[in-house]
């Protein structure tokens, strides 16, 4: 009967059977993808500060920028509907963006 999981033969067939005795701990250690998040050595360095700055400008600096100086969004071109929806949303996309970037790290 064939496994079609493996293929025609076994490794069994082929010999290369894995030894019981070996340690692969070391090799698991080097690996990033196998250390416990708890146990891993994250600080808040700069991709941290990167993404309060982001945050900073993204829920105060422009929302302050449109509420103080709302008729500036006009001068330059903008409607009431750009100003007000897509201002506020390149930000956001940045921060998304920064979000993803600050926390998917080794």
């Amino acid at each position: 009967m064939t496994d079609h999981t493996r293929g025609p033969t076994s490794n069994r067939e082929q010999g290369s059977e894995r030894d019981p005795t070996t340690d692969d701990s070391d090799v698991e250690a080097d690996d990033p993808m196998m250390v416990h998040p708890d146990e891993a050595d994250r600080t808040f360095d700069w991709r941290g500060w990167s993404l309060v700055g982001a945050v900073f400008v993204a829920f105060l600096v422009v929302p302050g920028f449109i509420y103080v100086y709302p008729r500036i969004p006009s001068n330059v071109g903008l409607s009431f509907w750009d100003a007000y929806l897509v201002l506020p949303m390149i930000p956001a996309i940045v921060l998304g963006t920064l979000a993803v970037w600050a926390t998917t790290r080794p």
